[in-house]
């Protein structure tokens, strides 16, 4: 795991892309080139960090200053802790932190439940770009140990 820098923008874009391939209920409202601008924002604009292996761009994570804005894993690298590690590196000298989650994505829902997120507001997705139902999740330090 290393810092993102903007150079990995194209590489987070063909993730987070191909999270979208693979989830068919979520709607593509935007371009790959529309991806790796946001995803070239989120290497200069937020504590952003990338899991390679032999310099190949497994996953990323995004964190502003209390809010993990992205976490997103090439369909291949799922299943084999680098999320786990990815989200530890944003919990990394936090208190607490949120995030949003689409209540559609009941995997990304367990693997937040079991890092010590609790669902605390749940939406219908009308404040959302892609209309659709959302969670907003909340951890604190500590919280793990006390479930």
């Amino acid at each position: 795991m290393r810092k993102a820098e903007p150079g990995d923008a194209a590489a987070m874009a063909v993730v987070l892309q191909g999270w979208l391939v693979d989830t068919p209920w979520m709607p593509v409202l935007h371009t790959l080139a529309d991806t790796e601008a946001f995803c070239g924002h989120l290497t200069k604009a937020t504590d952003c960090w990338v899991a390679v292996d032999a310099e190949q761009v497994l996953g990323f994570v995004a964190r502003g200053k209390d809010w993990v804005t992205a976490l997103y894993l090439a369909p291949d690298a799922r299943g084999r802790g680098i999320g786990a590690t990815l989200l530890a590196q944003a919990k990394a000298g936090r208190d607490a932190l949120q995030l949003w989650c689409f209540q559609s994505n009941a995997g990304a829902r367990r693997f937040y439940e079991r890092h010590g997120f609790v669902a605390e507001e749940f939406t219908d997705g009308a404040g959302n770009d892609e209309k659709l139902p959302n969670v907003r999740y909340v951890w604190r330090s500590g919280q793990e140990i006390s479930q």
